[in-house]
């Protein structure tokens, strides 16, 4: 009887501490649907970290200047699965980015399609966060 009443204490606790990773994956929360963007620069890095990879990017601006740049991905786990490797984006690489810019309007963005210059496409977009599944209008 003690091993059940154990059993069943670890799994509430379990799925109570499950609540709050739940909630951070929340599209609506951190960026904004109105501000689709389109985003052409030079990759500085890429991060592998879990719950979202981050890419940084470098985009020159009309004036000459550059403005870092850090777009959220999926899950690292998610990109594996679409074929996305620690090689496929590497510092120098040239990439058009579409996504949502942040609520605050700071330089960070909710990524959903990368183009790469020879024009290969590939999905970086997080799924069942309440993200726009349709790409911004890049008029």
């Amino acid at each position: 009887m003690r091993t059940k009443l154990f059993v069943l204490a670890a799994g509430l606790a379990l799925m109570l501490a499950a609540v709050p990773a739940w909630a951070h994956h929340a599209f609506a929360a951190e960026f904004d649907v109105s501000k689709p963007l389109l985003l052409k620069g030079t990759v500085t890095k890429m991060e592998w970290i879990n719950p979202h990879a981050w890419i940084h990017l470098d985009v020159k601006n009309a004036d000459g200047t550059t403005t870092s740049w850090m777009i959220e991905a999926g899950a690292p786990n998610g990109l594996l699965r679409r074929g996305f490797t620690k090689n496929s984006l590497p510092p120098g690489t040239e990439i058009v980015v579409e996504g949502w810019q942040a609520k605050d309007g700071a330089n960070r963005a909710n990524g959903s399609n990368i183009t790469y210059p020879d024009g290969k496409k590939l999905f970086i977009g997080s799924q069942g966060t309440g993200a726009p599944t349709d790409k911004p209008d890049s008029k």
